[in-house]
């Protein structure tokens, strides 16, 4: 499942040894103005997409030709992206001052305090970043007013978003992965409109505050990470599945009671619960991972 993209970071590294003999290319900082940015493994939209990056993020443009930036996004990972999702910045988006982060599965970013007078400006994703203008919520505390990566100003409403952003616990990490059951399996996906098995692990781990590689086998084979067996498998486990354990293609987390929830095209493809029984899953688990 993750042989593509393997291609891809082995191109990357060829890319890397060809730029070395070529003159310097100045990295240049762009912020995602689309509420997914595609990553392809070519500068084509007929190549494999091998990640995404949400809006506010802030790239950096490692190569770029006609309408295409291979970037490199915050996670170090390295694609091309069509040049219209991107805006050139100075600094960072929404790396400093105050910073509303989304905590539903969407939210809607409005022009005005109104659900009701325009359709929203953009529909975003979780753990999208957006700068807060106002000193205080408007309205009965309901709005808060937030400048776009494109420099408009907008209005983003108090439930669907917090100002303080904490880091989760194992317990806390599971309750909030089962919110995300039904969400469609996209590969390469990276947001709550579409993960894929390890981006979908990737964002879990992040919310504990754990920056982890992108793809499953990188994850497995990760410092950051220890070896646990089977059967001392506790909740916030990450498990790996694959031919071996070189060949490493599914991950998901161990929530406890011989069951893990992931995101699979196996039956309805989606984020879902599965029994660790179950003689597939069983078959496939070649390996376990804790945090250290």
């Amino acid at each position: 499942m993750k042989a593509k993209r393997a291609q891809a970071r082995g191109l990357a590294v060829v890319l890397f040894v060809i730029c070395l003999a070529l003159p310097a290319f100045a990295a240049t900082q762009y912020v995602v103005i689309r509420p997914v940015a595609n990553v392809y493994s070519q500068a084509s939209l007929d190549a494999d997409v091998v990640s995404q990056a949400i809006y506010g993020v802030t790239v950096t443009a490692l190569d770029e030709k006609e309408g295409w930036a291979r970037i490199q996004t915050p996670d170090s990972y390295q694609g091309w992206t069509q040049a219209a999702d991107l805006k050139k910045v100075e600094s960072p988006y929404a790396a400093s001052g105050r910073v509303a982060h989304v905590i539903g599965l969407s939210a809607n970013v409005y022009r005005e305090t109104s659900v009701t007078k325009h359709a929203p400006v953009i529909t975003v994703p979780f753990e999208t970043r957006l700068e807060v203008l106002s000193e205080k919520p408007v309205e009965g505390e309901r709005w808060l007013q937030v400048r776009l990566p494109d420099g408009r100003t907008a209005w983003v409403q108090m439930g669907d978003v917090t100002l303080e952003p904490k880091k989760l616990s194992i317990a806390e990490a599971i309750e909030l992965a089962k919110k995300f059951i039904g969400v469609t399996y996209t590969w390469g996906g990276t947001s709550s409109f579409g993960y894929d098995c390890s981006g979908f692990m990737q964002m879990l781990m992040r919310q504990r505050g754990i920056l982890m590689p992108r793809d499953a086998d990188d994850q497995a084979a990760w410092s950051g990470v220890v070896p646990v067996k089977r059967e001392e498998l506790q909740p916030g486990d990450l498990l790996y599945f694959g031919s071996s354990d070189k060949r490493i293609t599914h991950t998901g987390m161990y929530i406890g009671n011989g069951q893990f929830i992931h995101d699979t095209t196996s039956g309805h493809p989606s984020v879902q619960i599965s029994d660790l029984n179950e003689p597939k899953w069983s078959k496939l688990l070649v390996a376990a991972r804790r945090a250290k």
